[in-house]
């Protein structure tokens, strides 16, 4: 458009929310906007790293991605990188429970069973814990009158997803279904997590009243649970051929090609506001240099942006602080085929929690790669990789490399029958890097969102707010863009 007046948005923070507002923003049409990225790093990409592992690429962080989210596909798509999409070349995964790796059972809405037979042949819940799933069973189904909604059955209020599910299905289902598979997904406790942030179909379930299994199966769509329904075909989960890393780099790639200006290792110290003229902009301060921009997106955990946001609103800061974090570690191994004694015919196994704290296994999940991903296979060797640390438990934090090594060793030879030692293993470390959505979460976001509306032309994006995927990821930025953009529209 003739005469249009080129605006200039920061982007602060250059993992993949980063990332994505940035190809957001840089494919806004006429009037343009420039785009400049700051990254603390001397990489971008944050959590989305790939490693190389025994001659093969493995990821140091997610693994996969939710295939029924589109985000992912969309961005991966606009890169060109549709057909480089892989899925797992199996399916199906235990859990550690009552001594032994047990099949999880069909018919589970994420961590929940919907159904009696699966659950009791699976072995999971003794037969004193089938009695709770029983009986909800019994119960008859009405809707509008359950314990999760307000006075006059008003708004659903906010629960802790292992209130719900211990009040309806006991404390075993709690404990060894949901809290490894739903508190797994965060490296959190169910006994905090919200259910209207992570999980809004049970608490719909729950506010029909009577059976939760059976209102919770009639409240999700067909492939709404965790794994596929029998005869789906689709695929669940999805990673990029050669690692997330590619996915990065095919990004970073696209964005220096649309000009922007990525700038790695350069990490934000301050943000001021300043008059010019009839309008304000954003003065962002780096180590010996300031620029002024027009926008602002804030793609950065939510304590570091609340440093930033403090002397602009001091509540806004104070909310973002109030977010947790809990800290994870993934110990990736290789092995001779002779030295594992149980069978790697799935995708691998989750770690139910016993009595809670210390006396947990420290291994929350192992993923039996060479298994799970086809192009990790070779003749005679095993690929594991083992997650540890979790929301209370930041033991992955204080034992060194070796000690977490030999610890996830003793583990999953109890779980697993592993024999030895690896001929070789790697330990990544994520400290602090799952935000928990504890009760109220949604709540706080809201108010998060709202107060950086009211400052002019900045959003925030990231795992902080509404889903700690990468799909939701990359939609948190791009959103984040485009209100950036609109705020500054004339």
């Amino acid at each position: 458009m003739a005469g249009a007046t080129t605006r200039t948005v920061a982007v602060i923070g250059g993992g993949i929310a980063g990332l994505s507002a940035a190809w957001e923003l840089s494919g806004t049409p006429d009037p343009g906007v420039e785009v400049i990225v700051f990254e603390e790093e001397d990489t971008f990409g944050g959590k989305l790293r790939t490693g190389s592992f025994g001659g093969r690429p493995v990821e140091l962080g997610p693994d996969a991605f939710v295939a029924r989210r589109p985000e992912a596909l969309a961005l991966c798509g606009e890169l060109g990188l549709s057909r480089e999409l892989v899925a797992p070349g199996v399916r199906g995964a235990s859990v550690w429970a009552r001594g032994r790796l047990r099949p999880l059972p069909e018919g589970l809405a994420l961590g929940v069973p919907t159904r009696l037979g699966p659950l009791a042949r699976s072995g999971i819940c003794s037969p004193a814990g089938l009695v709770a799933p029983a009986l909800d069973l019994l119960a008859p189904l009405r809707r509008g009158s359950g314990p999760s909604r307000g006075p006059s059955s008003g708004p659903v209020v906010d629960r802790a997803v292992g209130e719900v599910v211990r009040r309806h299905l006991g404390a075993e289902v709690t404990n060894r279904l949901a809290a490894p598979l739903i508190g797994g997904i965060h490296a959190g406790s169910v006994e905090t997590m919200s259910a209207a942030a992570v999980f809004p179909a049970l608490l719909e379930a729950d506010g029909r009243g009577g059976s939760l299994m059976r209102a919770l199966g009639a409240t999700l769509a067909p492939g709404g649970g965790v794994g596929p329904l029998p005869g789906e075909s689709a695929p669940v989960f999805l990673s990029v051929r050669g690692g997330f890393g590619r996915l990065v780099e095919t990004l970073v790639g696209a964005l220096r090609e649309r000009k922007v200006d990525l700038r790695p290792a350069t990490p934000v110290r301050s943000l001021c506001r300043v008059d010019d003229g009839d309008k304000q902009r954003w003065r962002i301060g780096t180590d010996g240099a300031e620029v002024d921009v027009d926008g602002v997106v804030i793609a950065l955990p939510a304590r570091p942006a609340g440093r930033l946001l403090r002397a602009h609103d001091a509540s806004l800061a104070d909310t973002l602080d109030s977010v947790r974090y809990s800290s994870v570690a993934i110990v990736t191994m290789g092995y001779d085929s002779g030295a594992i004694g149980h069978p790697l015919d799935g995708t691998g196994f989750l770690v139910s929690r016993s009595a809670g704290g210390r006396a947990d296994p420290l291994v929350t999940a192992c993923t039996w790669l060479s298994s799970k991903w086809p192009e990790l296979r070779r003749d005679g060797e095993v690929l594991l990789r083992a997650s540890v640390g979790r929301d209370g438990d930041e033991r992955c934090r204080s034992l060194a490399d070796d000690e977490l090594v030999t610890r996830c060793v003793a583990e999953l030879g109890v779980m697993m029958g592993v024999r030895r030692p690896p001929h070789e293993a790697l330990v990544s470390r994520w400290p602090e890097a799952f935000p928990q959505y504890d009760v109220g979460h949604l709540d706080r976001v809201h108010a998060m969102e709202t107060a950086a509306g009211r400052l002019p032309s900045l959003a925030l994006a990231g795992a902080a707010l509404h889903g700690v995927g990468i799909p939701a990821c990359i939609g948190s930025g791009r959103r984040a863009a485009r209100a950036v953009v609109a705020a500054g529209a004339p």
